[in-house]
């Protein structure tokens, strides 16, 4: 019997050819939206991988006087420096900080440091066959940086005789870049080293930052503009030796001098990432503060996201 609400037998059996196009077009239209999200789902990115990571370095890793110091008192190591920030914020799986202040490269790959609570093992026992991540600042006792920046102090107005850099460089030598000619070499030996320990591992040379703005800031940090800029531009030629070390040995350098412009001895204390001859911050003179520790914990994690 005719129904008037049976669209198939209202319209014919052209209708009927109709409808049969329609469930095809819908079937095809799932099948293809099924396929779509399947796609999507298989393309979505990974979780992060879970890192070990191990810290190797100086004082300017370890964070003497900044709180709350920890590990082997010698070390001076903060629970704020820049290791422990990173390591929290990646997320890690493991973690071993072995930065202890007053190293130098031989700290690292195989003479034990001395230290004022007692002897520390190298710091390269610290690795393994496991370790996904190493960061590394090292150099900056190699060439004498903070003792040579101390004897260029003075409270002195300017006089050919009170420029420190006049001296340094007596004779045409320049007696800290030529430190950091001698030792460029021990840097990329040493990051052989730390490969040949941990072979799987990502090796990140972070470097030292922008401490001062140019032409200084006498008398308010007792340093002549000419040594301000002297010992600035020794720290970045410091900085490109470990840059090319880094890229000869194949590690990576992360560049902190650009995320510190403006952040340096000079300017207020609460926007000092390091601190000045005279502490106006928890930290020790002409070292990062915990504000920069953490700016150079961001920069360098920023470069482990990017890889």
């Amino acid at each position: 019997m005719f129904r008037a609400d049976n669209p198939v037998e209202a319209t014919g059996s052209g209708s009927v050819e109709a409808v049969r196009s329609q469930g095809i077009f819908v079937g095809l239209a799932v099948a293809a939206c099924v396929l779509a999200a399947c796609t999507t789902e298989s393309s979505a990115p990974e979780s992060p991988a879970v890192l070990d990571y191990v810290a190797l370095g100086d004082s300017a890793a370890s964070g003497p006087r900044i709180p709350d110091q920890v590990g082997a008192p010698g070390c001076q190591q903060s629970d704020s420096n820049y290791p422990h920030v990173l390591a929290e914020q990646l997320a890690v799986g493991s973690f071993v900080d072995v930065t202890c202040s007053g190293a130098v490269t031989e700290n690292i790959v195989s003479t034990p440091q001395g230290t004022s609570s007692g002897e520390v093992p190298v710091q390269l026992d610290a690795l393994s066959p496991d370790t996904d991540l190493v960061t590394v600042t090292i150099g900056g006792n190699d060439i004498g940086l903070v003792s040579t920046a101390v004897q260029c102090l003075t409270f002195a107005e300017t006089s050919a005789t009170n420029v420190c850099r006049d001296r340094l460089t007596a004779g045409g030598v320049d007696t800290v870049a030529g430190a950091i000619a001698e030792k460029a070499p021990n840097w990329g030996a040493m990051l052989d080293a730390v490969a040949e320990r941990a072979p799987d591992a990502r090796i990140l040379v972070v470097g030292y930052g922008t401490y001062l703005p140019d032409g200084g800031c006498f008398p308010t940090q007792p340093m002549l503009p000419e040594d301000a800029d002297y010992i600035q531009g020794s720290i970045t030629a410091m900085n490109e030796a470990l840059k090319q070390q880094a890229e000869q040995h194949g590690a990576e350098f992360v560049d902190t001098e650009p995320l510190s412009v403006g952040h340096d001895v000079c300017v207020a204390p609460d926007q000092r990432y390091f601190e000045g001859v005279v502490p106006q911050n928890p930290a020790a003179p002409l070292h990062p503060t915990a504000a920069g520790m953490a700016a150079i914990a961001d920069g360098v994690a920023t470069v482990v996201r990017a890889g």
